[in-house]
């Protein structure tokens, strides 16, 4: 069967990386295009990598434009898909790239984002751990609250490298949910394609540049979020520094967590193993292994290499994700694959570009 696709924000960085993936997905037809300042223009002035959608047309971004595709990916600024997303009447699966969607508390959209919230969709990260409601069910994966799903939110980049991160010790009962500590080196893109001073390339080539420090960065409370449902006792608490840093794609994650006093290094390794074993997407490296951003770009992989740190008393977790792919538009297909029932991989790769 093939599905009527829409994307909405095309002309941005996420919206180009959904256009490119979705081009070779063998079930989705893109049929539809919207652009805000570059409407009316050709789709491929704005992406001219895109070789294959040259016929398309940038349109105005509005419900009557989107509704009857049978999918409609919205790739807009944080707060702008909330009023569209509820003007849709005739659209069988809608993903939402932005934030407005991933939130369950509306004190949470408050504190980080303001302006009115949106009630939460299904979470689009499939292999995310998730810990069944009954006392004594046992976990399951986001996936299955996926499959048959209308609409979905698609993850925040950091917040679900992080959450994929720590996850499986937070279910296993082997790290604490209290005194997690992440630094993640990332690309601009995640930024967004908007003209800001402190994005440009004479500002970033040569330098690391922190921001949103201080607990101030609005995937914090996607993380939190997540680490409770994977099974967190407490509240999680979470310093979280992201660093800008002169790649244009990427994100390298460390995170690291104190170890439950009593667990072994082997049964803390052994919580990763078990939880990504057989995962096409999510692969835990050989001990003594780490990942390189490299490695993923372009591929729907979150690669992650596991260390124990003795002295200190805590786990080291090492991901590295494309943020474009893995982390945002290849989220929002194998979500959508899922939700279709299409095999999950399909129209996803494993394999990045190199070098």
């Amino acid at each position: 069967m093939t599905y009527s696709v829409a994307v909405a924000g095309a002309s941005g960085y996420a919206g180009g990386e959904l256009l490119r993936l979705l081009a070779e997905h063998p079930e989705f037809e893109i049929r539809t295009v919207t652009g805000h300042s570059n409407a009316g223009k050709p789709l491929i002035a704005s992406q001219p990598h895109l070789r294959s959608l040259a016929h398309l047309t940038l349109r105005e971004t509005t419900p009557e434009v989107l509704d009857g595709h049978d999918v409609v990916f919205f790739a807009l600024p944080h707060g702008a898909s909330g009023a569209l997303t509820a003007q849709l009447t005739n659209v069988r699966l809608a993903v939402d790239c932005g934030a407005d969607h991933r939130l369950s508390d509306p004190a949470d959209w408050a504190a980080f984002y303001g302006g009115d919230y949106n009630e939460a969709w299904a979470y689009g990260v499939p292999e995310l751990i998730v810990q069944g409601a009954a006392e004594g069910a046992q976990p399951t994966r986001q996936r299955d609250h996926l499959a048959g799903a209308t609409r979905i939110a698609a993850p925040g980049c950091n917040a679900s490298t992080v959450a994929l991160s720590l996850a499986p010790g937070i279910a296993a009962g082997v790290i604490e949910p209290t005194d997690i500590v992440s630094v993640l080196a990332v690309g601009p893109s995640g930024a967004g394609k908007a003209a800001h001073t402190h994005l440009l390339g004479a500002e970033l080539m040569g330098t690391a540049n922190p921001y949103a420090v201080g607990g101030t960065h609005r995937h914090i409370p996607e993380i939190q979020q997540a680490l409770r449902g994977a099974g967190a006792t407490k509240n999680p608490t979470l310093s979280f520094t992201p660093v800008l840093v002169p790649m244009s794609r990427g994100i390298l994650a460390t995170s690291t967590a104190r170890i439950v006093p009593g667990t072994s290094a082997a049964d803390v390794r052994a919580a990763w193993e078990a939880a990504y074993e057989g995962e096409t997407f999510v692969h835990v490296l050989p001990e003594g292994v780490f990942p390189r951003t490299a490695d993923t770009i372009g591929a729907n992989t979150c690669l992650m290499g596991i260390a124990i740190d003795e002295a200190a008393g805590r786990v080291v977790v090492v991901a590295a994700v494309d943020n474009l792919a893995k982390g945002t538009a290849g989220a929002a297909i194998q979500s959508a694959n899922i939700a279709l029932g299409i095999p999950e991989a399909t129209g996803l790769s494993v394999n990045g570009v190199a070098p």
